[in-house]
């Protein structure tokens, strides 16, 4: 039996990951911290890895440390012994490496800004340092080099997230503008859930070179299984599994002009993938007991849009599903940032002489949708991640749809 000690780990993949790595139980293990005295008494685990905020505590907790765990001053794995004792070891120091040169991060001779100052802060510290950094600094929110003095390090070729600002729940936070950071080459964050934080969105934009946690997430998992079980597994096992949790986890998001499909091939797509079908008009009548066109008469378009955010939102920090929006949807900034979290974002592109507009309160005729295009193409264009014509059959755009997704 194994597991993960942590204090909230509602979001975490640890169990399907091991799953894939080995034939074994491993299970999520939510513990305050009056319970931890508990939990290390607990000889049923075999072993189990830890995550925030007890990476320093179980540290402390060990009979024996690995070299590594004493060089970097914090545990996440650890293995019961047959006579009791806990041998602590810290895998999070490969998973950093391999994440940092799966996205082509060279450390050497560069300036390093670590933004947060906990456990997994000590371990990317340590890998850059041993990699050749030429200066590294980490920033806190009280400490000496902090978010009020953050301006003395716009100079920082490679910047590393290891807090848990714009983590699920509390997707769409960030700590820092990085667009202030213009030698910055190299964007890194430790979280995976969002797949995509605000932080690794602004990145993208910037042209900067960015990759999230999950490759270090699978990478230290691969080398605890081994220290739980005493076998080496291929390295090539780590894609194959990143491949796989991403394509399990990324809702596919569909976006475009009112009347274009998107909830006709959203619910083929349902059908056809297994997933969940959410519709944000369809949850926008749910919560508020009224249909659409009764709101823009009541309330206007400002309230409908005001709901509609808090529909995407919702949404949008799922896994799994599919997820059709209104057509504008795509207005509001906060909506945008939401719906690239953790999805693949298609736009389905159609004529607007093929928009239907029975029943929808901005597109009573074609001069109306002509504008609106105009207006919002530039959004679509900036959401999506693919576009995807749309035909007359919408199996076959479905078919389309499927092809940009690889499922």
């Amino acid at each position: 039996m194994f597991g993960l000690l942590g204090r909230k780990l509602g979001h975490s993949l640890s169990p399907q990951i091991h799953a894939h790595l080995c034939d074994y139980e491993y299970k999520l293990y939510p513990t305050e911290p009056e319970n931890l005295d508990e939990f290390f008494s607990d000889t049923r685990l075999n072993g189990f890895n830890i995550t925030i905020p007890y990476k320093i505590e179980a540290f402390n907790r060990c009979d024996e440390r690995s070299e590594t765990a004493e060089k970097v001053g914090s545990v996440n794995t650890i293995v019961r012994r047959s006579d009791g004792s806990l041998y602590g070891d810290n895998t999070d120091y490969f998973g950093f490496l391999y994440m940092a040169k799966k996205c082509n991060c060279d450390f050497k001779d560069k300036k390093v800004l670590i933004l947060g100052s906990g456990g997994a802060s000590l371990t990317v510290y340590h890998v850059a340092r041993d990699e050749g950094a030429k200066e590294i600094v980490v920033v806190s929110r009280s400490g000496e080099d902090n978010y009020g003095n953050i301006s003395r390090h716009y100079d920082a070729d490679i910047i590393v997230n290891t807090t848990p600002v714009g983590m699920y729940p509390n997707n769409g936070e960030r700590l820092i503008d990085l667009s202030k950071f213009t030698k910055c080459k190299k964007a890194l964050d430790l979280i995976y859930n969002p797949a995509r934080t605000v932080f690794l969105l602004d990145a993208q934009k910037l042209g900067i070179d960015c990759i999230n946690g999950l490759y270090m997430l699978v990478a230290q998992a691969l080398r605890a299984a081994e220290i739980f079980t005493g076998k080496s597994i291929p390295l090539s096992r780590i894609d194959e599994i990143y491949d796989a949790i991403i394509s399990e986890q990324k809702n596919i998001v569909l976006i475009g002009m009112p009347g274009c499909g998107k909830s006709t091939c959203a619910a083929l797509l349902s059908k056809k993938t297994g997933r969940k079908c959410l519709d944000t008009d369809a949850l926008v009548v749910e919560t508020s007991g009224e249909n659409i066109p009764d709101i823009f008469a009541k309330y206007g378009e400002t309230e409908f849009r005001n709901r509609e955010t808090e529909a995407v939102k919702n949404a949008g920090k799922g896994t799994n599903n599919i997820i059709a929006t209104g057509g504008g949807a795509i207005l509001r900034k906060e909506n945008r940032i939401a719906l690239k979290e953790n999805s693949t974002v298609i736009f389905l592109k159609a004529p607007v002489d093929t928009l239907a507009t029975d029943g929808r309160p901005l597109s009573k005729d074609a001069e109306t949708l002509q504008k609106m295009l105009a207006q919002r193409l530039p959004l679509y264009n900036e959401t999506a991640d693919f576009t995807v014509e749309v035909d007359p059959d919408p199996k076959i755009t479905v078919r389309r749809i499927l092809s940009c997704v690889s499922l």
